[in-house]
C-alpha cells in the first residue's frame, strides 16, 4: 500500500480536466434531490424471515471477501441522459478506479472515502473499460487530476454507497432483522435467482442503522442470492429516478494504481 493510503489527499482542482468535470457535475446535479419517501419496488413487502436475515447479514461480508470486483454504476439525470461509471473497487483499500461516460463527456475517475478525482479523455484512445482506466490512471501525472471532496450530488452519493457495501465480518442478523428490512420479491439476473430486499442503508463502520424514510421504508433495495452474494443495489434519489449499482465480476486480478492518490509534486 502506498504512503498515501488511508489519507485524504484530495487537493484543489487543476486546469487539465475542467471541461470534463463540468460536464460530469452538471449531469449529476441536474434535477436530482434527496431520497424519496417511498421505498424501492413500490408498495408491499413483508418482514424478513430468520433465514432471510441471515442471508442479508452475510451480504457485505461476502462482498468484502470477493473484492476486488468490477462494478457498473448508473446515475440518472433529467431527460434521458445517464452518468455511467464502470470501475474496479477494492473494498480492503476503500478505493475504486474506473471510467465515467455521459452523452457529452468521458474520462477516468477515482475515489476513496475522502473524495473524488477525475481526469479527461484527451488521449487518442479514450478509456472505455475499467482495465483501460487502470492503465491510464497509472500513467497520469498528479497535475492531470481534478480533485474535490464529496457533495450531496446523486453521483457522489452513489460512489460513497459503493464503498459502504462491504464489511470485514458478517452483520448481526438479529439486530438487522429488528431494524425493519423487508422481503420484496424474487428476481432473476443472468439466469440466477435473487431475493430483493429493502433495508437500512449500510454504514462504513460495519453496523446497520435503521435510516428509513418517513414512511418507514428504505429508499434502498438489495439483490442477494441464497448464499448471501450481493448482485445489485438500487437507491431511489427522487420519485421515479433510481441509482443502480451492479456487481459485474468478483475476484478480479487487476491492482488499483497508486497514481490518483499521490500528492502533487511528490512521487510514491
Amino acid at each position: 500500500m502506498s504512503r498515501c493510503a488511508g489519507k485524504r489527499v484530495w487537493f484543489a482542482a487543476g486546469t487539465a480536466t475542467v471541461a470534463a468535470v463540468g460536464a460530469l457535475t452538471a449531469v449529476a446535479l441536474t434535477g436530482v434531490g434527496a431520497p424519496g419517501a417511498g421505498g424501492p419496488g413500490g408498495e408491499g413487502g413483508r418482514p424478513v424471515s430468520g433465514a432471510e436475515a441471515q442471508r442479508m447479514a452475510l451480504a457485505r461480508f461476502r462482498t468484502y471477501q470477493q473484492s476486488p470486483a468490477e462494478v457498473t454504476i448508473r446515475v440518472p439525470s433529467t431527460g434521458t441522459e445517464t452518468v455511467t461509471v464502470r470501475a474496479i473497487v477494492d473494498h480492503r483499500l476503500h478505493r475504486a478506479v474506473g471510467t465515467f461516460e455521459t452523452a457529452t463527456a468521458r474520462g477516468v475517475i477515482a475515489w476513496d472515502q475522502g473524495g473524488i478525482a477525475v481526469t479527461d479523455a484527451s488521449a487518442k484512445a479514450p478509456s472505455r473499460t475499467p482495465q483501460q482506466a487502470l492503465r491510464r490512471a497509472a500513467a497520469l501525472k498528479p497535475d492531470r487530476w481534478t480533485r474535490r471532496p464529496y457533495t450531496p450530488a446523486p453521483l457522489d452519493r452513489a460512489l460513497r454507497l459503493l464503498l459502504s457495501l462491504s464489511a470485514n465480518r458478517p452483520d448481526n442478523a438479529q439486530l438487522l432483522a429488528q431494524s425493519g428490512p423487508l422481503w420484496l420479491r424474487e428476481d432473476r439476473i443472468g439466469g440466477r435467482e435473487y431475493g430483493v430486499f429493502s433495508g437500512p442503508r449500510p454504514r462504513p463502520n460495519g453496523t446497520q442503522s435503521p435510516t428509513t424514510s418517513a414512511s418507514g421504508r428504505s429508499p434502498l433495495a438489495y439483490w442477494i442470492d441464497g448464499e448471501g452474494e450481493l448482485r445489485r443495489v438500487t437507491a431511489e434519489v427522487t420519485p421515479g429516478r433510481t441509482v443502480t449499482i451492479d456487481v459485474v465480476r468478483r475476484h478480479v486480478y487487476w491492482k488499483l494504481p497508486d497514481a490518483p492518490w499521490r500528492l502533487k509534486g511528490r512521487g510514491r
